[in-house]
């Protein structure tokens, strides 16, 4: 598979946690110790522009306060921003050359496209703890995502974008390592 089906991919598991979320789970605590549910819904939405651009090319800087927008039609909206994500980065172009990921610094754009993968799985997964909602993975994808997560989750966690690697047993499913690099406990309950 190629990173853009990687992407659409992740992209359609976490449109399928987030058709599951009722409103009254909005308030459910992570795995992602900054974000309750609100505020992990309002994170994506608050970068989707960002994401959806640097296919493009295009920077469109994130605002510099998170919005809460769970007041409105928010699955509706999330659900259209991940589809125009998908949408995107599945062009072949958005994978060749530098973007932007929401900043003026430039990146190889088929790093930015394995990140922006990175970020929907792990979030799906969060999603998935805190609202107990069902997700199908690929199999192939989140082996993808293991390996970008493994090369750059040092840099991540030199960035403050993910916690000290939480250890796991060397058999443990996929999706457990994937998350237990980025700092998450795979074991997480509510």
């Amino acid at each position: 598979m190629s990173g853009a089906q990687h992407l659409v991919q992740a992209v359609a598991t976490l449109k399928q946690v987030v058709a599951g979320i009722s409103p009254s789970q909005l308030s459910a605590p992570t795995p992602c110790a900054e974000f309750d549910v609100r505020g992990l819904i309002n994170h994506l939405l608050h970068w989707g522009p960002s994401f959806e651009a640097a296919a493009r090319g295009e920077l469109v800087p994130a605002a510099a306060e998170v919005v809460d927008r769970t007041s409105g039609d928010w699955p509706k909206a999330l659900l259209s921003q991940l589809t125009r994500i998908a949408h995107a980065w599945s062009a072949p172009d958005a994978w060749t050359g530098e973007t932007h990921m929401g900043g003026p610094s430039r990146y190889p754009s088929d790093l930015v496209g394995g990140l922006i993968t990175v970020e929907h799985t792990v979030h799906a997964w969060d999603l998935t703890r805190a609202s107990d909602t069902e997700a199908t993975w690929s199999t192939d994808t989140l082996t993808h995502v293991l390996a970008v997560v493994t090369r750059t989750a040092p840099r991540g966690r030199e960035m403050g974008a993910y916690a000290p690697e939480v250890p796991v047993p060397e058999d443990s499913p996929v999706l457990d390592k994937i998350v237990a690099k980025t700092g998450r406990n795979p074991h997480w309950h509510p």
